[in-house]
């Protein structure tokens, strides 16, 4: 077996989940080799707790949400919530040989697929109620979107999965001390991107390995209705298998009254009309994981790329509660740094990042 494999599966078994003894942990592996469930099954055993694996198929689930009906969405829903409940520690590891595998799914289907199954099973019970931690796995499609050789982009993934996140979890700290104490936060850069919100009395909470792998980001919620200005995103992305850039958000009132984008200006209002929620946002964070420079397609890693923001349309979480409820959760970034256009980010008029660079002499140690 690789040893990378080995040492990831520690990472995640000890690291992220925490596994207790008599603990029961539940990984779902998706087009990922079954190599990597054998690791996870071992690391998992070996600190005392119960491994339970389900090997999926991305193709597959194309098959499964582009036509299942309601009375079938359910009872898979049901069935996977019950199971779900018995868990105390959850691992999704997802590999895709084509990252567009949904694309083409009317966005009606998409959306009753997240209210029947991935709203009960994972936003509702996984998120809420177990140990988890999701991650991408390399495949040649991913090292196609990061611009890369499959040689190259494998030994990134594992470079970038296998930091030292118990040094980043002592770093992070006198940031998250600020932003707990921040009212206003303000962000200035290229364009017409000025935009105003406050964070008070919401959450912040430091991701060093915990949730997602690779991680380094921390994250809050504007309070609900005080988000006013414009936003221009910088970072191209992808929403169930459809491609946008440069997507630009104008708020009101905490609500966004404009949205625009390079292309699939109709797939793009369709998102934000999903419900209510989806126009509001629930997530704010910095991101710094010093070995992930440019976007590639993949939030799990463009969120974390130094000297970025990311600021999320849609549903918020229960330890950053700002009141809204969304199907969706939609991670757009914004990257500071010079060769993007670079910015600022200031708290309570104090600028505390500028061209994607910490100011404050005790947050240097999170610069790249």
């Amino acid at each position: 077996m690789d040893t990378r494999f080995q040492k990831l599966a520690e990472l995640l078994v000890r690291h992220s989940c925490q596994v207790k003894p008599g603990e029961h942990l539940l990984l779902e592996l998706f087009d990922a080799p079954e190599a990597m469930a054998v690791a996870m099954v071992e690391a998992t055993r070996a600190a005392g707790g119960h491994p339970h694996v389900t090997l999926r198929s991305n193709r597959v689930m194309r098959a499964l949400n582009k036509e299942s009906g309601e009375e079938g969405l359910r009872i898979w829903g049901e069935c996977d919530l019950e199971r779900m409940k018995h868990m105390q520690c959850y691992v999704g590891i997802r590999g895709a040989a084509n990252v567009s595998e949904m694309s083409g799914i009317p966005p009606e289907q998409m959306k009753l697929v997240g209210k029947l199954y991935a709203k009960p099973v994972h936003f509702e019970q996984r998120v809420n109620h177990t140990k988890w931690v999701v991650l991408r796995w390399p495949s040649p499609s991913m090292a196609q979107l990061a611009q890369m050789s499959t040689e190259d982009f494998e030994k990134f993934y594992f470079d970038v999965c296998l930091v030292d996140y118990a040094k980043m979890d002592r770093d992070v700290q006198p940031l998250k001390k600020r932003m707990q104490a921040c009212d206003k936060v303000h962000i200035k850069g290229p364009g017409k991107t000025d935009l105003h919100f406050s964070i008070k009395g919401i959450g912040v909470v430091p991701c060093c390995g915990e949730r997602n792998i690779p991680d380094g980001e921390c994250f809050t919620a504007p309070v609900r209705d005080s988000v006013e200005g414009i936003l221009q995103y910088n970072t191209p992305t992808l929403f169930n298998g459809i491609s946008f850039t440069n997507i630009g958000l104008e708020f009101s009132k905490g609500r966004v009254v404009k949205c625009w984008a390079d292309q699939n200006q109709k797939e793009l209002e369709a998102i934000f009309d999903t419900d209510e929620g989806a126009r509001y946002i629930g997530e704010f964070a910095l991101g710094f994981n010093p070995l992930i420079m440019h976007p590639m397609k993949d939030i799990l890693f463009d969120e974390k790329i130094a000297g970025s923001f990311h600021f999320t349309p849609g549903r918020c979480y229960e330890e950053t509660e700002n009141g809204n409820r969304s199907e969706i959760h939609w991670d757009l970034v914004c990257i500071q740094r010079p060769e993007y256009g670079g910015g600022t980010v200031a708290f309570d008029g104090e600028i505390v990042r500028k061209d994607g660079k910490f100011v404050p002499a005790d947050m240097h140690a999170l610069n790249f």
